[in-house]
């Protein structure tokens, strides 16, 4: 199994990456790249490449709708070259708040979207010919009457360093992550429970890897949670319940908030409806305590070794490939010393 993180904010970038290349030489794998609507990624992910030698940069994640397909495509082509060979393309749809509230663009059609984005990618960078896609949502070259007639087909100049770049896709509805697992080279997964995966997601992914080009590697996927090794820790595994409260109870609007569905469709249906209505009404605190810890146990790395050991053998059981965690502690050093133990209770198991 890898290791991945997701770059904190916290620090500022130049600090957080000093971090990531401590966490580096501890065996960290894969560092996911935000963005959201704070700094853009990209940015972060070319300094990222200079300043570490081994590790995959993937963003995580660029949204679909704010650059064009032919942009994240020549992007991903730009850090993949620049970090020689290390980059991976991480897409996802976000949500209508941030797109329309933020970006002024329609949100629309997100899995169809996607869809012919992941292949317009790939024809960038195969460079067999020069570029052209008429999709429902993307026209390449723009047909003469939606402009000035005067687009042509081009190519890209530069020859990519890689001709396949990774793609990985951060879905949750039914009908997207199937098409993860039809065409994508890696799945992240928010608030992924090993023991309510199946109920939530067997039947996509499924359905999906029945579709899949047999080519192409198995789907990777990307899941975990905060870690902390060590006896006594148990009441560490509290410190997520602010993040999730965030997301289960207040992030989105209430009738169109993605991972509060999924907290229903783990079987935590009148929890998911209580932190809801406290985080909306401003009861953060109350919001915080209505989530169960059946929860926090089961999508936590926090405990002994034993215990970690336990739930790398049941994500293992699950499907998980590769571990998208967070790494606990107040200092740098901390946290990198989870890292390194961490990799160790994996080379280990």
């Amino acid at each position: 199994m890898k290791i991945s993180t997701m770059m904190s904010y916290a620090s500022g970038y130049v600090g957080a990456t000093r971090e990531i290349a401590e966490m580096e030489k501890a065996g960290l794998d894969v560092v996911w790249i935000p963005e959201a609507y704070s700094f853009d990624g990209v940015s972060a992910m070319g300094y990222v490449a200079a300043k570490t030698e081994r590790i995959t940069i993937a963003s995580g994640i660029l949204n679909i709708y704010s650059r064009t397909p032919t942009l994240l495509a020549m992007t991903a082509a730009g850090i993949d070259a620049l970090s020689e060979g290390r980059c991976m393309l991480g897409l996802g749809a976000s949500g209508p708040q941030v797109i329309e509230g933020f970006h002024g663009v329609p949100y629309d059609a997100p899995v169809t979207r996607m869809r012919e984005i992941v292949e317009i990618c790939r024809k960038v960078w195969a460079r067999e010919d020069k570029l052209e896609h008429h999709g429902r949502k993307y026209q390449i070259p723009l047909p003469a009457d939606q402009g000035t007639g005067l687009g042509k087909a081009l190519k890209i100049i530069n020859h990519p360093y890689r001709e396949d770049i990774p793609i990985a896709l951060a879905t949750l509805g039914e009908k997207s992550v199937e098409m993860t697992a039809e065409i994508a080279d890696a799945w992240l997964p928010a608030f992924f429970m090993a023991e309510g995966a199946e109920a939530v997601w067997g039947d996509a992914l499924r359905a999906g890897n029945a579709k899949r080009d047999p080519h192409r590697p198995p789907l990777e996927i990307y899941a975990g949670g905060s870690v902390a090794v060590g006896k006594g820790l148990e009441s560490y595994r509290d410190m997520a319940r602010p993040g999730i409260a965030l997301y289960v109870g207040g992030m989105g609007a209430k009738e169109k908030n993605f991972y509060n569905q999924v907290f229903r469709k783990y079987g935590f249906e009148a929890e998911a409806e209580e932190i809801q209505n406290l985080y909306l009404s401003g009861q953060k605190s109350r919001a915080e305590a209505a989530i169960p810890q059946t929860y926090l146990d089961a999508t936590s790395l926090i405990g002994d070794e034993a215990f970690i050991r336990d739930r790398l053998q049941v994500y293992r059981e699950c499907g998980v490939t590769s571990l998208s965690v967070s790494f606990l502690g107040t200092t740098t050093e901390e946290r990198v010393r989870n890292c390194d133990a961490l990799k160790n209770l994996l080379e280990k198991s």
